[in-house]
């Protein structure tokens, strides 16, 4: 039980130096890489930028101890930080005490909601979000986040909560754009695009190797700080317009308490919950994705509670929702981390570094920190799934269209809701309306397909249906219409056979529906018949009395009911009993 709650019980144990080797080797790249990028995301939550590396300490250390993934890298992440925005933005002024408590509470109620979904083994709630819906709010969202860091490459004022608005405020301000601040912009951004593709070859060249120049690479974005830090200094840009990140607290992160304003609670909840889901579907993706490659295997339901504690952890250390991020995880992955203490030697890293380093953070400009995040968000882009989906399913298509065009224009609360309504209501939509085919039999086999396929061999005095869903209260009438259209079709017919070979369940409703069905038929000297029934299927309809007043009979097989029917002359056969019937399945 201990070991289930706690998988550090389960790889420490088994802990030895190359593994320690190999995890402080992964720590100090993923260190290097997540200082800026803490800072960078706190900026887009509307935070002080150490809060980034605030929610960069014990979050790890509460992920080392209850996560089950050996190389997720928790931290502030681009969508949640976009979130979270959003979210806090709307009960207090950015720049603000209550601002900042806002943001601890929201990270305090997430870290509640996900330890209880993991202690009541709920992670499959999570399934409510479709790949394609959050593929679309993960596309609208780098989009949002990447418009949104554009004022500060221009050096000028600007915001709003949705697509529209922050193009608009951009446009009013174009005019004021600072150069000074643009040509540090855009240094950034290009430089760091650079490091993304051309600094590992370039590496190579000049004599490192492959894995080297790869890791090497992986420091491109404290590089950027670095020049950019030195191009404040030598040129006095400070004088000059360009905003700095100023001075950044020197420490370790402060004990916080999250508020227990009933009021504010409630108008948190619900982006509290939404970010916990969304959380939890990215970082349990990336997890599976990673353990697969080294077969090993997460526990998701533990999952939820390692995340949840990470975000209690953040909540206390005065940071701000957290969870596992995709580029330092695949970083922390391919550097070679072993287990989940990697991520506590991490927080170590960061931990000395709000000691140390902070007094050299002055002069780094707020651009710089924006390049980052564009050029950190703009691979969430993605641009060739929607195509893929209107050529696969029209439906996906839609989920994933709605959920863009939502997040875009309403923002990403009602962007993330608007997509899990669409989803739902179109997978409710097809579910009313299953997948039904007349079928006949392949000549010189025992198969029956689709007539609207296959040249196939019927009769006309027989209708045989495949029904190719189980029947609930949501499609139990379409059914029912659907034969008897079929049947009014045919004056001739004697025998309607339903395959149920794909029919796992008959609730209440089709159970009504296929009573009603056989005293319809038999109105009309129609014989209704079953083939193929499963055996729970039939058990059920066994406690049933519709088995009692069935028209026809339940066959074995699609094959033998055909068969038997074919030279039927047209008179009703006498009903088998119930249990006999049953004994044939």
């Amino acid at each position: 039980m201990l070991k289930r709650y706690f998988p550090i019980l389960t790889w420490a144990r088994a802990y030895n130096g190359g593994a320690l080797s190999n995890d402080l080797m992964a720590a100090v790249i993923v260190t290097i890489m997540l200082i800026p990028q803490s800072l960078a995301y706190a900026l887009l939550a509307g935070l002080p930028p150490v809060v980034g590396l605030y929610a960069s300490i014990l979050p790890l250390v509460a992920y080392a101890i209850f996560g089950t993934s050996r190389t997720l890298a928790v931290g502030p992440v681009a969508v949640v930080s976009l979130m979270t925005a959003s979210a806090v933005g709307a009960v207090a002024a950015q720049g603000t005490a209550e601002y900042l408590e806002a943001a601890i509470t929201l990270a305090a109620l997430s870290g509640v909601m996900l330890a209880i979904l993991g202690l009541l083994r709920l992670g499959f709630l999570a399934n409510l979000l479709s790949h394609p819906v959050i593929s679309g709010f993960i596309t609208a969202s780098g989009i949002l986040i990447a418009t949104s860091q554009v004022r500060h490459i221009l050096g000028v004022q600007g915001g709003g909560e949705n697509w529209p608005e922050m193009l608009g405020s951009l446009m009013r301000n174009i005019a004021s754009t600072n150069f000074n601040t643009l040509a540090v912009g855009l240094f950034a951004t290009a430089f760091l695009f650079w490091v993304r593709k051309g600094a590992k070859p370039a590496l190579i060249a000049i004599g490192f190797k492959p894995r080297a120049a790869e890791m090497t690479a992986k420091a491109g974005p404290v590089v950027a700080v670095m020049l950019t830090i030195a191009a404040v200094a030598l040129f006095a840009l400070e004088t000059k317009g360009v905003r700095l990140v100023g001075a950044v607290p020197q420490g370790l992160p402060p004990f916080a308490l999250p508020s227990t304003d009933m009021e504010l609670i409630a108008q948190l909840w619900v982006p509290a919950l939404l970010i916990s889901i969304i959380g939890f579907v990215e970082s349990v993706s990336v997890a599976q994705t990673l353990a697969a490659k080294r077969r090993q295997r997460i526990d998701p339901d533990q999952e939820l509670v390692g995340l949840g504690a990470s975000n209690i952890a953040s909540a206390f250390s005065g940071g701000y929702p957290v969870t596992g991020g995709f580029a330092r995880s695949v970083v922390n992955f391919d550097a070679g981390a072993e287990t989940p203490a990697a991520g506590a030697y991490t927080a170590v890293g960061i931990a000395l570094a709000s000691l140390f380093l902070t007094p050299l953070l002055f002069y780094l400009p707020i651009a710089t920190l924006a390049a980052t995040i564009i050029v950190a968000v703009l691979s969430l882009v993605d641009l060739k799934t929607p195509g893929v989906l209107w050529r696969y399913s029209k439906s996906d298509f839609s989920a994933h269209i709605v959920t863009i065009v939502v997040t875009l224009l309403m923002g990403v609360e009602t962007g993330v809701i608007a997509g899990v309504g669409a989803g739902l209501l179109l997978y409710l939509w097809k579910a009313s309306r299953p997948h039904a085919a007349i079928v006949g039999r392949v000549p010189e086999t025992e198969h029956f397909r689709n007539v609207e396929r296959h040249d196939v061999l019927t009769l006309p005095h027989i209708l045989s249906i495949r029904i190719d869903e189980s029947l609930t209260y949501l499609n139990a009438r379409w059914l029912e219409e659907y034969v008897l259209e079929r049947v009014a079709e045919r004056p001739e017919l004697r025998h309607v056979i339903l395959m149920c070979s794909a029919v796992n369940a008959i609730d209440a409703s089709g159970l009504e529906s296929l009573e009603a069905i056989n005293h319809r038929l038999q109105d009309g000297d129609i014989c209704l018949h079953l083939s193929e029934v499963k055996g729970p299927v039939m058990d059920r309809l066994g406690q049933s009395h519709f088995l009692q007043g069935l028209g026809g009979r339940v066959f074995l097989s699609q094959d033998r009911a055909f068969s038997e029917l074919a030279t039927d002359d047209g008179r009703a056969p006498d009903p088998l009993d119930p249990l006999a019937a049953r004994g044939m399945i």
